[in-house]
């Protein structure tokens, strides 16, 4: 059933790959940089992303420097596996 998430937001390119997204479970942010980017004709993005690594394989700095990137709040006093977890749950 469609969240209708979108009502309220003109800037969405692709509202109906949103709203699929949304129901499949994918975050508002993922779920509108996705079906935006997928309306444009010069990006070809998938669902799934790249192939980076697990969390698990980067250095404690390179996900302080990925939390920094999504602005998540708190970063400079957690963990590694602290990090790894709000970049999952910020994604």
């Amino acid at each position: 059933m469609a969240r209708k998430d979108n009502e309220d937001n003109p800037s969405l390119k692709n509202p109906d790959l949103y709203e699929d997204l949304r129901d499949q479970g994918y975050s508002k942010s993922k779920s509108a940089a996705i079906s935006n980017a997928q309306a444009n004709e010069n990006m070809h993005p998938s669902k799934k992303g790249g192939k980076s690594p697990t969390y698990e394989k980067w250095t404690k700095d390179e996900l302080y420097d990925r939390a920094q990137e999504l602005d998540i709040e708190g970063r400079s006093g957690m963990t590694k596996d602290e990090l790894i977890g709000a970049l999952r749950k910020g994604q």
